[in-house]
This record gives structure tokens, C-alpha cells and sequence, in this order.
């Protein structure tokens, strides 16, 4: 499987990555793939949300049109409504303006056995902000530090953070957006802000190579997605959300035996308490 995973602090060139699938992908083993993958992340979620001793957020980035909301649909569709949260950041609002940066995010941080879906997310602030120069360069040059101890709190409190580029070309982005307006169904997606973004199609490549290379770390790294073909994106995703959380399988698997005997003994006291 073709993507590219950065855990530490380094240089990053988005132009050297490719947004196709690697050679010899191919789409039917991929989406019965996914299928199995979605099974199997149901059962981990159950553990999870039984367990209580962990949290799961993945933060979906891109480019507008790169498949956010595809992807997750792909792995909140596989998952338990019960437990699953998906937050999206638009604009701030007045109200969040009036506090920091991190405040929006935050507050929609999952509790532990919760798994919390980020439709873009406080990236953002070192993004849109950098490329409209919404705030000066030594404002929004601080906030990588700011996110990564804010990543590593998460972290340090058993949050499993996973975060995803979903990486398009110019061209994928084009014709998905043509098709936006072409297809009744997602024309309520039209946005003129989508066109004229492509007009600093380079200044956010910087951003984002600038985001990714300074703020991947061991305990929240980046995944670059090749994205163009919407079928490999999703096993992508769906593959390393799974891939991460099987490790903990014995571990939750343990607590809820330890539940499940505590309980059995409460219940035993219980009915002994009730002969008397």
C-alpha cells in the first residue's frame, strides 16, 4: 500500500509524492478490501467504547474537493453512531475568534472510548490564515508549537491521534469541481471561494509541506493519501486506522474481562445479600 507516513520533524515536498495509486492497484480488491476493513474496525470500536481507556481522533485535511467527506463517510459508515463524532471547521465564529486558536478544537476533543472525526481542523490556523495573511507571520508562525503540545497532550491522556493529507493534483481538484456543478445531487456544494483558492494552489502547497514536515511526531503523525482515485483513498484510510488500532485489542480485550468479572461478583454479593 502506497502512502507516506511522516512521525518526526523533517522536510516535506508534496510535488515528489504521487496523488495515483501505486501500479498494480486495483479498484474491485480494494473495495472488497475495505468492506472486510470496516468489519473489523466495528469490533475495535466495540472494544474501545467498552474498554473506556482510550480515545480515537483522526483529523482529515485536503485540499478543497481532495474527499474529506468521502472519506469519512467511508469510516464513520463502518463505525457505531454511538460513540462517533464528526466536527467540521469552517469560518471561526465571533465567538471563537474571541479566545485562542485552540479553543474550537478543543472542546470537541473525543472522550476516552469516543472516536472523533475532524473535517478539517486547527491546521487550519497555520493554512488559511498564512496564504490570506489573516494575521501576521509571528502570530501564526508560533501556533506549530502551540499544536504540537497540544497534540501531545491529547496523546499524553491516551488520545490516539491519526491525521491524514489527502493529496490531489490540479487536475482531479478541476474536474471534481466541474462535476459539483454538474451533479444536482452535490451542487449545493458550489462555492466560488473553491475556484478562486486554485489561485494559490502554490502558496498552500508550501503551507501544507510546512504544516505536515513540522508538525509530525510518533504520538500524532501525518499520512499523506494519495487521493486522486477515490477507491485506493479509502483503503488507504480505512487500512491504517485499523493497522493502528490493533495493538490495543489485548489491552481492551483485558479491561473488559476485568469489567465483566467485577461485575459478576457485584452480582453474586447481590443475590447471596437477597437469600438472607
Amino acid at each position: 500500500m502506497a502512502k507516506h507516513f511522516y512521525d518526526r520533524p523533517g522536510k516535506v515536498s508534496l510535488d515528489a509524492i504521487s496523488t495515483e495509486p501505486p501500479r498494480g492497484a486495483a479498484k474491485d480488491a480494494a473495495v472488497q478490501r475495505v468492506a472486510a476493513l470496516g468489519e473489523e474496525l466495528f469490533e475495535l470500536q466495540d472494544l474501545l467504547w467498552g474498554a473506556r481507556t482510550h480515545a480515537l481522533l483522526i483529523v482529515l485535511q485536503g485540499r478543497d474537493a481532495a474527499g474529506k467527506d468521502g472519506a469519512i463517510k467511508t469510516v464513520a459508515g463502518a463505525l457505531n453512531p454511538r460513540g462517533t463524532v464528526v466536527t467540521s471547521f469552517g469560518v471561526p465564529t465571533p465567538e471563537e475568534l474571541g479566545h485562542d486558536f485552540l479553543w474550537r478544537v478543543h472542546r470537541h476533543a473525543p472522550r476516552k472510548g469516543e472516536v472523533a472525526l475532524f473535517n478539517r481542523s486547527h491546521y487550519e490556523d497555520v493554512l488559511v490564515v498564512r496564504v490570506h495573511e489573516l494575521a501576521p507571520r509571528s502570530l501564526w508562525a508560533e501556533r506549530y508549537g502551540h499544536i504540537n503540545d497540544f497534540e501531545e497532550l491529547l496523546a499524553e491522556h491516551d488520545t490516539i491521534v491519526l491525521k491524514f493529507f489527502l493529496h490531489i493534483d490540479r487536475d482531479e481538484q478541476k474536474k471534481r469541481l466541474v462535476e459539483r456543478e454538474n451533479d444536482p445531487r452535490k451542487a449545493w456544494k458550489l462555492n466560488v471561494r473553491d475556484w478562486q483558492e486554485r489561485d494559490y494552489w502554490d502558496a498552500y502547497t508550501r503551507a501544507n509541506e510546512e504544516a505536515i514536515g513540522r508538525c509530525a511526531s510518533k504520538r500524532a503523525p501525518w499520512i499523506v493519501v494519495p487521493a486522486n482515485a477515490k477507491w485506493y483513498r479509502n483503503l488507504v484510510v480505512a487500512e491504517t486506522v485499523v493497522e493502528t488500532l490493533r495493538p490495543y485489542r489485548k489491552v481492551w480485550r483485558a479491561r473488559l474481562d476485568a469489567l465483566e468479572a467485577e461485575g459478576r461478583k457485584e452480582l453474586a454479593a447481590y443475590r447471596r445479600a437477597k437469600k438472607r
